[in-house]
């Protein structure tokens, strides 16, 4: 029987038929590859984020929905609007009219204007009454010091009056001594015979002429002294009186300006009556605070009364600055800083989202954080997103309240790495202010 080798296998049918067995090694290079392949992967890198939802609002408070609100308590009059119309700053909203007593004149303006000008001609009537009560002070003061003046004048000249009265009596009071004695040596020598009646009547007549004279001295010596004090109390009278005349007259002069500061205070109400019925009055129309569309009207209806402070409509701005707000938790907040890189996907546009890998993602939009809140808003912390001037502008058609689910970008690691992370619940690594991650050992973790 001839041998069988492997030059002529091919020539037996039965030992073609007989084959070694592969389908084990192939399954086995197969899940090397692919174990290698996991392996090689998992050293891809990888985007680590924070992943959140979150709206679309506007980055200033001025750019975000406002209900319009009536000032006054008012009837609506008119509506110059409607539900979705675009208006500019300034545009009237709705007409109101008054509804309180007090304001339903017509001509309340000029009625106040007529009271304020009656009230600024009795000021200056006033005023003018107060400027000649000064002169009336200033002359009876001219007045009292001309008097006093001239009544201790009166009083000086009176008390020489009696200096030369008494002076007069002292001499005339001699003259009586004299022509007494006279008089009694005269009668000694009439009655001795050496004078005779004749000459001792004519010394006794001068003797009456000399007390006669006498009287008159005395009684003019008394009247000198009842005129000096006579003038001294006219002195005294002149001023009590001229005192009394100036108080009266200063006493009217202070209620002369206490009644012009009354005026003063009136007409200050009338004009802040006036200027606050003028400024009441251009609360009549309510105007649109910025451009922008009417939203919904809050009120409706002809006729209807609105309150102070009531609102009346919502204006939506036209030119909005948009943002949008994301809420994080608070463990994720201290790997957040202004200027962090975000992506965002809106509600409405198709997107093909990979959080990791960034770059690959399709429909995302860019965006960075502007704002952190430093306080949390029911257990989360709100930060709000800016478009990144570096990559492609956000849609045009969203809206102000359109979701978002977003994810900020932080740090590449390796896929390992950040499965090792999850499993282990780990934190994202942080950030330093050098820029540099500060990744954490399995040890110090």
């Amino acid at each position: 029987m001839k041998a069988i080798t492997p030059a002529n296998t091919q020539n037996y049918q039965s030992y073609n038929l007989i084959k070694e067995p592969t389908l084990a090694k192939s399954l086995a290079r197969l899940c090397i590859g692919i174990l290698l392949m996991i392996i090689l992967f998992t050293f891809l890198p990888w985007t680590q984020n924070i992943r959140s939802n979150g709206q679309v609002t506007t980055l200033n408070a001025e750019d975000r929905p406002q209900t319009i609100h009536s000032i006054i308590a008012g009837r609506i009059e008119k509506w110059h609007v409607q539900e979705g119309q675009f208006v500019t700053k300034g545009d009237t909203i709705v007409s109101l009219s008054e509804v309180k007593d007090q304001y339903f004149d017509p001509a309340l303006l000029a009625r106040l204007d007529e009271q304020k000008e009656a009230k600024e001609n009795g000021l200056v009537a006033t005023i003018e009454k107060g400027e000649a009560l000064q002169d009336q002070i200033a002359a009876l003061k001219s007045g009292l010091v001309f008097s006093l003046e001239k009544a201790r004048n009166e009083v000086e000249q009176s008390r020489l009056k009696i200096q030369s009265d008494s002076i007069d009596l002292v001499a005339v009071t001699t003259d009586y001594d004299i022509a007494k004695l006279q008089l009694a040596r005269q009668e000694k020598l009439y009655q001795q015979g050496l004078k005779s009646l004749s000459e001792f009547e004519m010394r006794k007549l001068k003797m009456q002429d000399v007390s006669a004279k006498l009287l008159s001295t005395n009684n003019k010596y008394f009247t000198s002294k009842n005129e000096y004090l006579n003038a001294k109390i006219e002195l005294n009278s002149l001023k009590a009186e001229f005192n009394d005349k100036i108080a009266k007259a200063e006493s009217e002069f202070r209620s002369t300006q206490a009644y012009i500061s009354d005026l003063k205070g009136e007409i200050s109400k009338l004009n802040n009556a006036f200027a606050n019925q003028a400024i009441r009055r251009s609360f009549y129309a309510i105007p649109a605070p910025q451009d922008g569309y009417v939203v919904k009207a809050l009120v409706s209806g002809i006729g209807e009364t609105v309150k102070e402070g009531e609102a009346v409509a919502s204006v939506m701005p036209s030119d909005p600055q948009l943002a949008v707000a994301l809420y994080v938790r608070p463990a994720d907040l201290p790997l957040l800083e202004t200027g962090r890189k975000v992506r965002l996907q809106f509600d409405g546009w198709p997107a093909l989202a990979f959080a990791g890998w960034p770059n690959v993602s399709f429909g995302t939009f860019g965006g960075e954080v502007a704002v952190i809140d430093n306080v949390d808003s029911q257990g989360k912390y709100r930060i709000l997103v800016v478009p990144d001037n570096d990559e492609a502008a956000w849609p045009e058609a969203i809206r102000v309240g359109s979701g978002v689910y977003g994810w900020a970008m932080l740090n590449d690691v390796p896929i390992w790495y950040e499965l090792w992370r999850q499993i282990n619940g780990f934190p994202a690594d942080f950030m330093q202010d050098n820029g540099k991650a500060s990744a954490l050992t399995a040890k110090e973790k």
